[in-house]
């Protein structure tokens, strides 16, 4: 299965990787189906979301960060990091995109991105391209 690394910078941050994605898709050579991409990280999350305008990206985080934040009492987890889980929760862990003719078939504006909650790090992000025949590739 195709994965990759993603860097992150801050604790919180949403980093596109479309580019990424859509790379992989084009290295496949598959047509016709569906790409899964998948974070297997338990404070981490992937979603899609607007990639035109950076506010929207930070206004969720803004929002999130607000409602969820890092020292809400009550929290019990010995790592410090309740906030980062319970934002992963969320979010969620994968996202699926319909593949028609080479291409991710984004809706206006879409893009993929990777939710960090619990940085910086260095995450790994793995994709899986389903052909229209539903046989895994990659």
């Amino acid at each position: 299965m195709p994965t990759f690394s993603v860097r992150t910078r801050a604790r919180s941050e949403f980093v596109d990787v479309t580019a990424q994605v859509t790379e992989l898709l084009r290295a496949s050579g598959v047509r016709d189906g569906v790409c899964v991409v998948y974070c297997p990280h338990t404070t981490a999350a992937v979603t899609i979301q607007e990639n035109a305008d950076p506010d929207v990206v930070h206004d969720l985080l803004l929002w999130l960060n607000q409602h969820i934040p890092k020292d809400l009492p009550g929290f019990r987890h010995a790592e410090g990091n309740s906030d980062s889980h319970l934002k992963a929760a969320l979010i969620g862990p994968s996202v699926m995109v319909p593949i028609e003719d080479g291409q991710l078939a984004f809706g206006t504006w879409q893009g993929i991105y990777f939710c960090e909650f619990d940085g910086p790090r260095t995450r790994s992000v793995r994709v899986q391209f389903l052909t229209a025949a539903a046989d895994p590739v990659g």
